[in-house]
């Protein structure tokens, strides 16, 4: 599919949005360890929680949700105005994910997007947002492993993208940051496949 220059433009910056790490950014402003260097060494907002600062979590997990429903919802509001195509706001919601991932700010080395996924699919389209959230929730609370309610979740997101728009970018895009998403959990994987996934039954030691 064709990208205009300002769709390439308008990527660009929701990359360098996504770039921000809130995980860090938190920790740092209170003064917390570097989320990279404990725990799951994921820096997200599940991994913060680990360092004991619920309001830390809280901030994170709003920071990095916010960052992608304001790369697209800035993309869709000046879309006509500055020539930013269908295809240009899917390219969007993949580079502010993206930036996530790989943040150029903090070595390329992010967390694993589900927040800010969130925030994107919201964006895109309320229904989706919606219904992932319910299958996150349902799965969180029928297994409490956070990973698994993530990769379920992000596994159905291009179904519904299919579902109400059919092979438009928006299922592209969806269908990419579920492919993203999922190779970032392979190590979550592995440890459900073995029986060692983290899981909020647990209380932590001492």
């Amino acid at each position: 599919m064709p990208f205009s220059t300002p769709d390439l433009i308008a990527a660009g910056l929701a990359y360098l949005l996504g770039s921000l790490s809130f995980a860090v950014i938190v920790s740092k402003a209170l003064a917390l360890p570097d989320p990279k260097s404990y725990g799951s060494g994921n820096p997200g907002a599940t991994n913060v929680l680990r360092s004991g600062s619920k309001k830390a979590a809280i901030l994170t997990l709003l920071g990095d949700t916010l960052k992608g429903v304001v790369a697209v919802l800035i993309a869709k509001h000046f879309a006509a105005q500055f020539g930013i195509t269908e295809a240009g706001v899917a390219l969007v919601a993949v580079a502010v994910f993206l930036g996530h991932l790989f943040p150029i700010f903090f070595g390329f080395k992010g967390g694993k997007g589900v927040a800010t996924a969130a925030g994107v699919f919201f964006a895109l389209d309320w229904r989706i947002g919606l219904a992932l959230l319910g299958i996150w929730a349902l799965v969180f609370a029928l297994t409490r492993v956070s990973s698994m309610a993530a990769i379920i979740g992000s596994a159905l997101a291009p179904v519904f993208a299919f579902y109400f728009y059919g092979a438009k970018p928006i299922f592209w895009a969806a269908l990419l940051m579920t492919v993203l998403m999922i190779y970032r959990h392979k190590a979550n994987i592995a440890r459900m496949i073995s029986g060692d996934e983290d899981s909020f039954k647990k209380k932590p030691a001492g």
